[in-house]
């Protein structure tokens, strides 16, 4: 993680903005992250004395765009991500007993709740996420009970696909894990070395598993994989990354264009993983998991999830469909298991590696056709598009983006555009217009920005 080490003030936003420009960011997103740590300061100095804010620490945690890579980090695949340069801005200083509370600097909502491995967080809020880290952190950490007192101000459109509610956790997480010195003990370092490792053990704090000798719990309530933790970790700016997973594997740090630029387009359409569209969700990863215990149950073969299963023999595939023509799986809709099967063979085991040489290579004209074809297959063999992303996608395509897909968990969300950066503006204004045209009831809460690819995560001071 970058360490800016920043002596200044963080409420003087022309020298703050100097800093964040060595990290990779551009000028715009420097000036706008500078003024929203101030907002976050001014709104901890509320409640805080001013010798406990020069103790302040404060760090950027960004959203990300996954490229590629639909549903697949979760059971075992890879995927190809960007940080955005939005995100949160976080200040934070420590209280030397067991209270937590965070302030959303934007609407002054506060949550207040103890460090305690009994912790019990209401489902359907975003303080779900704060507290689960907390309640994680004691039960892996004993004696890991001392607070902060956070502000935060977030740039992230909520619930579009760009993983706020993974960043949200990612940055209490590392406010907590310094506050309470989780790097110098034991149970840490034997299990956390990396970079990686860390965006592996975020990532079970969100679905609940165990990541070593660090027990899980009950997490967030969703299936999902490390994905999200990775990228915001891991990113590079200017760079499009890809990993394996189960366990966090880097495979490659791709170039992205230098003449071009990310155009994203939130739906307006909420991609919450709480009530149904949590239930969509961890559908696809039910069905992954399915897949993977028919493989265990039929072959006597240890294969962990989905990709391990593909990955034991040549003629897995070839196996593992015909036991979908032939066994008893009452439990799930065969054809649903097939189309599932076939997706994350096209997507992680086909499209990845192809996109990822014609990136490398330049050709971006390949790398659109192989993008089109991600899209194609999570409308026809994943179903998780609605209208609206279906819509986005085909639309920036018509007007010249050189490749477009929807991401994030899907049933909702938002698209990005790959577009040329002297004609982005543009490209923008007339995007919207077309989205706000052919559905306009969504109007109001669609939103629109572009992006280079961005840095990681980041301590600030």
């Amino acid at each position: 993680m970058i360490e800016l080490s920043y002596p200044g003030d963080l409420t003087d936003t022309h020298a703050l903005a100097l800093q964040l420009s060595t990290t990779g960011l551009s000028p715009v997103a420097c000036q706008s992250k500078a003024r929203r740590f101030a907002k976050a300061a001014a709104a901890l100095s509320v409640t805080s004395h001013a010798d406990r804010i020069r103790r302040a620490m404060a760090f950027f945690v960004p959203g990300r765009i996954e490229v590629l890579g639909k549903h697949t980090d979760y059971a075992g695949g890879r995927t190809m991500v960007a940080a955005v340069e939005r995100g949160f801005a976080i200040v934070a200083v420590p209280r030397d007993d067991r209270q937590t509370t965070i302030i959303d600097a934007e609407s002054g909502q506060t949550v207040r709740f103890l460090i305690d491995p009994e912790l019990k967080p209401p489902a359907g809020s975003w303080s779900n996420y704060p507290m689960t880290v907390a309640r994680r952190v004691a039960r892996n950490f004993p004696g890991a009970c001392r607070g902060a007192d956070m502000a935060l101000l977030s740039d992230l459109p909520q619930a579009a696909g760009l993983s706020s509610s993974s960043a949200l956790l990612v940055s209490v997480f590392l406010v907590l894990a310094e506050t309470n010195h989780l790097s110098a003990r034991d149970e840490y370092w034997h299990n956390i070395g990396t970079k990686t490792d860390l965006a592996g053990y975020l990532g079970t704090i969100e679905n609940g598993q165990t990541f070593g000798t660090l027990p899980g719990d009950r997490g967030v309530g969703t299936f999902g994989g490390s994905e999200d933790h990775t990228a915001i970790l891991c990113a590079e700016a200017d760079h499009i990354s890809q990993y394996a997973f189960c366990p966090v594997e880097f495979e490659k740090m791709l170039p992205m264009p230098p003449s071009h630029v990310f155009a994203v387009g939130a739906s307006g359409i909420a991609a919450h993983k709480t009530g149904a569209a949590r239930e969509q969700y961890n559908a696809a990863s039910r069905l992954a998991s399915a897949l993977a215990e028919l493989w265990r149950r039929q072959t006597g073969r240890d294969a962990p999830h989905l990709a391990a299963a593909l990955g034991s023999a040549t003629d897995a595939a070839e196996r593992l469909q015909s036991l979908l023509r032939t066994v008893d799986t009452a439990d799930f809709d065969r054809a649903a298991l097939a189309a599932r099967l076939e997706h994350f063979m096209i997507e992680s085991g086909e499209i990845i590696p192809e996109a990822s040489d014609a990136l490398a290579g330049g050709d971006l004209r390949a790398f659109g056709r192989l993008v089109d074809q991600s899209q194609q297959a999570a409308e026809q063999l994943l179903g998780n598009q609605v209208p609206e992303t279906v819509f986005l996608a085909a639309a920036a395509r018509r007007l010249g983006a050189a490749a477009a897909s929807a991401f994030g968990a899907g049933f909702g969300g938002s698209v990005w555009a790959l577009v040329e950066a002297d004609r982005a503006d543009a490209f923008l204004a007339a995007w919207a217009d077309a989205y706000r045209a052919d559905f306009p009831q969504h109007a109001p809460l669609a939103s629109f920005f572009l992006t280079s690819a961005g840095p990681a995560a980041f301590r600030v001071c």
